[in-house]
């Protein structure tokens, strides 16, 4: 089964948002689409990237997973830099 990844760089949080709630929404957004593999924060060029691997059929439902999670992020905060990839080998390619 071939494996995506959807990341986007994470700014400012919306009113009432914590910010340990984004990365466990974002995890659960995906995993009522897909299965999910792995999931993590990391600072890249000083900015906070919430990235979410996992799972999917094919492309198309890939796709739709990756924008839901996005979708989601983009109410929990302002977001930038979304992409949404598939794995070939060892490298990432836009979906």
């Amino acid at each position: 089964m071939p494996s995506y990844r959807v990341s986007a760089a994470v700014g400012l949080l919306q009113p009432g948002v914590a910010a340990p709630d984004v990365l466990p929404e974002a995890v659960e957004t995906a995993r009522a689409r897909v299965t999910v593999e792995a999931f993590d924060v990391a600072v890249v060029r000083g900015q906070a990237r919430v990235t979410v691997r996992f799972q999917a059929d094919d492309d198309q439902s890939a796709r739709r997973a990756g924008w839901a999670v996005l979708a989601r992020l983009d109410e929990l905060a302002d977001i930038s830099g979304r992409s949404v990839t598939r794995r070939y080998g060892n490298r990432w390619y836009k979906v």
